[in-house]
């Protein structure tokens, strides 16, 4: 997802990706069959097709498409994701999948040279979505399907900016999660059709998310007070909840998927 080596978000999303690879790839709330299954059924896939997956982390997106197409291309900027999604492939004995280590802004493939284009939870971590979209797109053959999926933020500013400034400390690489209409103003912008929608939710517990983290400055009580300050207002708009000695909230989450013109 890299813009320029010498980019400082760049650095701080290889910071990131490279500690967070193998526990992100061993994320069930991510990488479950049914929440895969969402996203390769809101794209229709047929076996003659070509997919790719841009920022495709440790590739189960790529495997979860490899049966259904002819072939399934993956890129993401960090090379221990894409050593966790060569190790997925090999389990799998994938033999139709190609890894790519690349920039969403100028993604390696032809004009139009790509059946289905897919994104997932990955737009909250680019400074310019809009470019990585129309790179998207002009991959994207006439007719083929664009797919973008990431959690979305409140429509209320004051629960969205809350929400934000959790995740920009559980994650310093993150830029902002947008609400949903943002995400269909992607594909007003390009031309496309008004997305599909479909909708689901990653549940959370405070303290597994935590342990999980790689914090700003490394300040877990920090990310932990803004979890249990946010919970009795609903603060972020995450439907938070205290239960027992925890507290379980869930991301809010969509599908869009639309055809190219042509």
């Amino acid at each position: 997802m890299t813009e320029h080596p010498a980019d400082g978000h760049a650095s701080a999303i290889a910071d990131q990706f490279t500690r967070q690879a193998e526990i992100f790839a061993r994320s069930p709330a991510l990488h479950n069959e049914a929440v895969l299954s969402l996203l390769v059924d809101a794209a229709a896939p047929t076996a003659s097709e070509l997919s790719l997956d841009v920022a495709c982390g440790p590739g189960s997106v790529v495997a979860a498409f490899a049966p259904r197409v002819r072939r399934a291309h993956g890129l993401d900027a960090t090379e221990a994701m894409l050593d966790e999604a060569r190790a997925l492939a090999a389990r799998h004995s994938l033999d139709n999948v190609e890894w790519h280590r690349g920039d969403v802004y100028r993604l390696p493939f032809p004009d139009g040279s790509v059946d289905i284009v897919t994104c997932r939870f990955a737009f909250h971590h680019l400074e310019r979505p809009e470019a990585a979209f129309a790179e998207m797109v002009r991959v994207c053959r006439p007719g083929g399907r664009v797919v973008l999926c990431d959690a979305v933020a409140s429509d209320d500013p004051a629960r969205a900016a809350a929400f934000n400034r959790m995740e920009r400390q559980r994650d310093p690489s993150t830029v902002a999660f947008r609400p949903l209409g943002a995400l269909r103003r992607y594909f007003e912008i390009e031309g496309l059709p008004a997305p599909r929608e479909r909708f689901f939710q990653v549940p959370t517990e405070r303290d597994a998310l935590i342990t999980a983290a790689f914090p700003l400055d490394g300040d877990r009580a920090a990310l932990r007070r803004m979890i249990d300050d946010a919970v009795d207002s609903d603060l972020m708009g995450l439907n938070a909840y205290r239960d027992g000695h925890t507290v379980r909230f869930a991301y809010p989450a969509v599908i869009l998927t639309s055809r190219r013109p042509g």
